[in-house]
């Protein structure tokens, strides 16, 4: 494998068939790439080729997403905390010892999990739009809370919206000024992923147990404000859950991070993926890792 080539895998891992995105020098420093939702890690298939050359790439479907296997929620509990453990289980499997995190929407809660599991692995942070304190949850939240409180009386009114077309794409535009630079296919397919049987069983449950990131955000704080992981905060402006605001919150655990706010969207690298690339490898490059 070159440099710059994009390797498609599978492996089993927990009972369930993983696919994965690899690229890279494998001796270089390692990225976990780790996606939001609805995605999967076709969300950073702009971005791979642009860091290829220098590091070692590697990019996980979760179980229920992307070209992964998804068994049904009686066969797989889908909380983060097994996602989490899965994708553990997967790193592990194949190699990755050490590796810096890039933690997108739900990559956030994931990729906090493995933190702390295993601060001695995590070289670093890159996070966008992915909230680990109050601030960051903006007025939409206000329904989904509500589901948490009470799932049978709410469940079926914010979880016809969340996977609903219209959701699926303003979770791209969000109040972007600019949606003609935004491809339709980027939430077309993943509203085909989202209109699979069995799906909407399996978003609900782990958007159900959402409400455990939240709980365990002070957690996650104390984790930041001990270690102080050298972090990159990248953050789309128009996002239409994830306020500035969850950026920003970062400072006050990690003093030193490094915080840039882009006119991009929930997921910026839609719309923003040259400028994320160049503020990866300038991060990268001053951590000095083998």
């Amino acid at each position: 494998m070159t440099s710059v080539d994009t390797t498609y895998r599978t492996v089993a891992v927990d009972g369930v068939t993983i696919f994965y995105r690899e690229a890279g020098p494998k001796d270089a420093p390692t990225i976990l790439l780790l996606h939001g939702f609805p995605s999967s890690s076709a969300m950073f298939e702009t971005l791979i080729p642009r860091l290829a050359d220098r590091f070692h790439l590697v990019a996980p479907d979760y179980p229920g997403f992307g070209l992964s296997e998804a068994p049904p929620p009686e066969r797989y509990a889908y909380t983060f905390d097994h996602v989490a453990g899965t994708i553990d289980q997967f790193a592990e499997k194949i190699g990755l010892n050490r590796y810096s995190l890039f933690l997108q929407d739900y990559g956030g809660p994931i990729g906090m999990r493995l933190a702390l599991a295993h601060p001695e692995r995590v070289q670093a942070l890159i996070i966008q739009n992915a909230v680990s304190h109050e601030d960051g949850l903006g007025p939409l939240w206000a329904t989904r809370r509500a589901f948490w409180h009470d799932r049978a009386s709410h469940e079926d009114a914010v979880i016809d919206s969340f996977l609903s077309l219209e959701t699926t794409k303003q979770r791209h535009l969000g109040t972007s000024p600019h949606p003609k630079r935004y491809d339709p296919h980027l939430w077309l397919d993943e509203f085909a992923h989202l209109s699979r049987p069995g799906q909407r069983q399996i978003q609900s449950d782990l958007f159900y147990d959402y409400r455990t990131n939240v709980a365990s955000y002070p957690m996650w704080q104390t984790w930041l404000r001990q270690k102080r992981p050298p972090t990159l905060v990248v953050w789309g402006r128009y996002d239409p859950s994830f306020a500035i605001g969850g950026a920003e919150a970062y400072r006050k655990d990690l003093p030193d991070a490094e915080i840039h706010i882009l006119d991009a969207g929930h997921f910026a690298l839609d719309e923003r993926v040259d400028e994320i690339a160049a503020l990866v490898r300038n991060f990268m490059a001053k951590q000095n890792l083998d």
